[in-house]
């Protein structure tokens, strides 16, 4: 088979329900490594908050910040901040409502309120404490992605009042916000034009509503069993729950691995 290049998501596709990595899916992306293939992260995480998987897997290319920072090789290749005016207009429309704010650059993040139960309810499911308190962080900085900590009952309001943005839910109480367009598929277009790879080369992975552009963008998109259906549904392969060696039996069923 021709050289393929792979791109996992990390929360319910590498890292199973607890947070944990699974041995038999350790075990499977070894196996792709010695078959000759390319391994890759694509995430909504930023960098800092997966070093530690990066060095396990011993993997050095990743798409952060669902698309906005794209690195190879351990060298970035492209980046995609939101523009300072638009995260401007983003807090004071999220300050009317009480609704707190997680800036987020490529080594640090900070938040605009000092304690919210939902930031710490949030971003605990991740194992990430609270992130330290800067209502000014944005300015002058390149922020990658924020996190909107709000209900999902709350977020018609945003999607109709900032049209230059992108929301995408992640979280009961949160909301990651990107540039508009900006998308795992845009960090992936621009992994696969650097490296040379056609879209039939390239494999996806993912299992929440982040990864439905990539699945569509990739020529191999593959939904976790434990995805909702609307992730399903776009998907070309749907493999078995992340906790039922989910990466193993999917790379075995696109036939990466024998």
């Amino acid at each position: 088979m021709d050289r393929a290049i792979v791109f996992f998501d990390i929360d319910g596709t590498l890292l199973d329900h607890n947070k944990q990595l699974p041995s038999s899916t350790k075990h499977a992306i070894q196996a792709l490594k010695k078959e000759g293939h390319e391994v890759a992260i694509a995430t909504g995480r930023a960098p800092f908050l997966f070093e530690n998987l990066r060095e396990e897997l011993e993997i050095d290319s990743f798409v952060s910040f669902n698309g906005q920072y794209v690195v190879l090789g351990g060298e970035v290749i492209y980046k995609n901040p939101l523009n300072t005016k638009a995260l401007d207009s983003l807090t004071k429309f999220a300050n009317k409502y009480n609704h707190p704010l997680v800036y987020m650059g490529h080594e640090i993040m900070k938040a605009n309120s000092q304690y919210h139960p939902h930031i710490d309810i949030s971003i605990g499911t991740l194992g990430v404490s609270h992130p330290g308190y800067d209502p000014h962080y944005f300015i002058d900085r390149e922020i990658f992605q924020a996190l909107l900590f709000c209900p999902d009952e709350e977020e018609a309001q945003y999607r109709d009042g900032l049209k230059d943005l992108h929301f995408i839910r992640w979280h009961q109480f949160s909301m990651d916000v990107l540039p508009l367009g900006g998308s795992k598929a845009q960090g992936i277009e621009k992994a696969i034009e650097k490296l040379g790879y056609t879209k039939e080369q390239v494999y996806a992975f993912g299992d929440y509503l982040n990864d439905i552009e990539m699945l569509q963008f990739v020529g191999n998109g593959v939904a976790m069993g434990n995805a909702p259906d609307l992730v399903k549904n776009v998907a070309k392969y749907v493999t078995k729950d992340v906790s039922d060696n989910g990466i193993a039996h999917g790379l075995k069923l696109v036939g990466l691995l024998r």
